[in-house]
């Protein structure tokens, strides 16, 4: 309820304030929403929106996946970690601007490069976090594993995935934010669609009805995601570290 009395008030406030201003720089609510409907029944909406999710979800599951795999090899290796890390630390410092930049150039104005570039920016925030994860891993775990011959897949999926998966969620939940606006750089630049390419159309002709309306539909969008799927896969991982304490 709190939360639906806040976002009351925003909007009240909104309807206040491009009341008393009467500028096309900052529409009402009234004409966002109409806006967004003419978008829906015209399918433009639903198909930018549809883009822009299909490069988050592909960018985000690459990320995942690598950033996993190196960050526990890492965290497990000690030489491994002493020779990779310069090259972590010079990836978490690079300017996302800089990485979209070089995968155009570099692989060209395609979507591989728009999506490998989104994934490069994510892959070192989730090696940092899965690496500190696997230097935590309960070593009278690891030696219980040793002593009862447990084979490599179980070892993963029954002591490494369970002490991992706090790690995985907390890197997941920040690192998503990170790919939303990524995608939407990535967008602006180098691709003909999406929520990005559609905000720089906007801008060039200063239509801010246009601007609000889909601003305010990826937030809508990003805050479903965030409530309905990270936030419930962030308190089942999070189960087994209740338990264990």
């Amino acid at each position: 309820m709190p939360r639906i009395y806040s976002l009351t008030a925003l909007i009240g406030v909104w309807a206040i304030a491009a009341t008393l201003l009467q500028s096309r720089l900052l529409p009402g609510p009234l004409t966002i929403g109409a806006a967004i409907l003419a978008d829906i029944r015209t399918g433009e909406l639903p198909f930018q929106m549809a883009c822009t999710l299909a490069r988050v979800v592909a960018s985000f599951a690459i990320a995942i996946v690598l950033g996993t795999i190196a960050g526990y090899a890492m965290g497990r290796s000690k030489a491994l970690d002493r020779y990779a890390d310069p090259w972590l630390v010079v990836l978490l410092n690079m300017p996302a601007l800089v990485i979209v930049i070089f995968a155009y150039i570099w692989v060209g104005l395609n979507e591989t490069a728009a999506i490998l570039a989104v994934a490069i920016n994510k892959l070192p925030n989730v090696v940092v976090v899965v690496r500190e994860g696997a230097r935590a891993l309960d070593p009278e775990l690891d030696e219980m594993a040793k002593a009862f011959q447990f084979a490599w897949p179980s070892r993963i999926r029954h002591l490494v995935a369970p002490q991992l998966a706090p790690y995985l969620a907390a890197s997941s939940r920040s690192g998503l934010s990170i790919v939303w606006k990524i995608v939407l750089v990535v967008e602006l630049i180098g691709r003909p669609n999406g929520v990005g390419f559609v905000l720089g159309s906007a801008f060039s002709l200063f239509d801010m009805a246009k601007i609000l309306s889909y601003a305010i539909c990826f937030i809508v969008i990003m805050l479903v995601i965030e409530s309905l799927v990270v936030q419930p896969l962030e308190r089942r991982a999070n189960r087994w570290r209740r338990r264990s304490a």
